[in-house]
């Protein structure tokens, strides 16, 4: 079976005034291992910047990403595909990195972010196919079931 994404880059920035090792364990919790690259950079102030990515292209790497971002942001994402793929079949999302670092998934519409950008495998490279595959691969995912209160 294909896959659904050709590649999926998660990025964080992580800016001198914020906790390194908070931003390095949240990206660890996300992706499930510590094999993400760590680059550095300076801001237009002088200022170090550190850059955590990864690069997935595996579908078993990339699924529990998706799975642990939860139902809540699966269910959220199926109701505004249209609006998170491009022309070029190309996947879009921001989550809140204050909320990422608490060990909650929430999607950002700012700038203060985690973001993943994934190239959805689609024949024809189309806008429409490429959403209607990632419906169908949001639609698959398995999510542990939420413990029933006593």
């Amino acid at each position: 079976m294909q896959g659904t994404f050709h590649w999926l880059r998660i990025n964080i920035f992580c800016y001198a005034t914020e906790n390194e090792e908070l931003i390095h364990d949240s990206m660890l919790e996300l992706l499930g291992t510590d094999e993400f690259e760590c680059d550095i950079a300076d801001s237009e102030h002088g200022n170090r910047i550190l850059i955590f990515s990864s690069e997935l292209s595996k579908q078993r790497d990339i699924i529990p990403v998706f799975v642990k971002m939860g139902k809540e942001i699966a269910d959220e994402l199926k109701d505004r595909l249209e609006d998170r793929i491009d022309e070029d079949c190309v996947f879009y999302l921001r989550i809140d990195k204050q909320e990422l670092v608490q060990g909650r998934y929430r999607i950002a519409h700012h700038g203060d972010v985690l973001s993943l950008t994934g190239k959805i495998v689609s024949h024809p490279a189309k806008k429409g196919v490429a959403v209607t595959k990632m419906a169908e691969f949001l639609n698959s995912l398995e999510f542990p079931e939420e413990p029933q209160p006593l």
